[in-house]
């Protein structure tokens, strides 16, 4: 059950971010938020763990963004 929750924890996170961020590729969103998701899954403390993995997601794809531009 709790992996469930999870997934739509994830899904939703990136369709938050998705639609804050329509100029990026959903693609990439998707990744950043499973990256975050990765990083945080084990936190004990589960009830923070939308806006951490969006905060964590949302820094990725800033400095995703910072390392391709010229």
């Amino acid at each position: 059950m709790a992996e469930h929750e999870d997934a739509l924890v994830v899904r939703h996170v990136a369709e938050r971010l998705t639609t804050a961020h329509p100029q990026l590729d959903a693609r990439r969103v998707e990744a950043a938020v499973e990256t975050a998701y990765e990083e945080l899954q084990y936190a004990r403390v589960r009830t923070y763990l939308p806006i951490l993995m969006e905060r964590r997601a949302t820094d990725l794809l800033l400095s995703d963004e910072q390392t391709q531009s010229p």
